[in-house]
């Protein structure tokens, strides 16, 4: 680690080989935290490049616990987080409305680093078990139409740095890999980014793969429709600037987005907008991203219909239903 340690601190940059050695070496335990934290941190001085992003995914992909979910057409819904904005956990909620909309959703996310309550925090909170369980998890999915991946349990080399990502309290490159690496290799992806070059990176990487996919990421900065400006959007399809207005919502403010102080308000926000009781702004933006997200998953639909199906699953509390399924409260 020291030597590659080294060549960062001179500006080089990795082959693909070399990157993935290198968290096969973390998820094996043979560097120290110090020498993680240090990779970690001189890593994110610079921009990221396509080939060390490939050996690290191929790393996590190849150590990772995966699971077969062919026989459905599921879809995911992830922000690489890192974007500094600390909302509600809008991609969560939007999940949970596409299940609710009839859709399978194969949801993979983490613990909270640069933000309060990150996706396992408020899922853990109000009850959903992480599992691994095959059989488990597929049975959730038939049934519920949703299921839940903690990436600590299915990928080593994330548990293993879990801890000093908390401590740096910073977006690393495990942000941008996160919505990468989903062990379930969904056939349909909605992704968030917090910049304008790791849309450029995934978009190279995604069009390299056979999912349906669209990257967005909002001009002001958030790793999703936040509805607080304009967002650029790239498909399979091509790319969109597209603002508020076209989608037919109002350009709202930044407080309207903002997450709860803890774990426990942020949960209970989360519910609140299941049931039907947030606002007509935290409402706005969460229909927002599930009607992307079901037009993802059918590029021929019209954006008109998808907003409508995404709006009647909330509207009608069908969301909630899912989240009271999977918990089984």
């Amino acid at each position: 680690m020291k030597a590659i340690i080294k060549q960062l601190i001179r500006h080089k940059t990795l082959n693909r080989s070399v990157a993935k050695e290198v968290l096969v070496n973390i998820a094996n335990g043979k560097y120290n935290d110090a020498e993680i934290a240090a990779f970690l941190g001189l890593y994110m001085m610079r921009p990221a490049n396509v080939d060390e992003l490939s050996g690290f995914r191929d790393a996590l992909l190849e150590l990772c616990v995966a699971v077969d979910f062919s026989e459905f057409n599921t879809i995911d819904l992830c922000g690489t987080g890192g974007d500094g904005k600390d909302t509600f956990n809008i991609s969560t909620l939007a999940s949970l409305v596409v299940a609710g909309a009839g859709e399978r959703v194969a949801k993979h996310g983490n613990y909270g680093v640069s933000s309060v309550c990150g996706s396992s925090n408020v899922m853990e909170f109000l009850g959903y078990e992480f599992s691994n369980d095959q059989e488990k998890l597929k049975s959730s999915l038939d049934k519920a139409g949703f299921v839940y991946l903690h990436a600590p349990f299915f990928h080593p080399a994330m548990k293993a740095v879990g801890g000093i990502r908390r401590d740096l309290g910073m977006k690393t490159f495990f942000n941008i890999l996160g919505p990468m690496v989903n062990p379930s290799s969904p056939k349909n992806q909605l992704v968030g980014v917090f910049d304008l070059e790791t849309m450029r990176l995934y978009n190279y990487m995604f069009q390299q793969s056979n999912k349906n996919f669209t990257i967005l990421h909002s001009l002001d900065g958030y790793d999703e429709i936040s509805l607080t400006d304009s967002f650029r959007s790239v498909s399979n399809g091509g790319e969109q600037l597209i603002a508020p207005a076209d989608l037919g919502f109002s350009v709202l403010k930044e407080a309207d987005l903002a997450g709860g102080k803890n774990i426990e308000e942020s949960a209970k926000l989360f519910v609140d907008i299941l049931k039907g009781a947030g606002t007509e702004a935290q409402s706005s933006v969460v229909v927002a991203n599930a009607a992307l997200a079901l037009k993802t998953m059918n590029s021929a639909a019209d954006m008109g219909t998808c907003l409508e199906r995404a709006e009647r699953a909330l509207k009608d509390r069908k969301g909630y239903d899912v989240l009271k399924q999977i918990t089984q409260k």
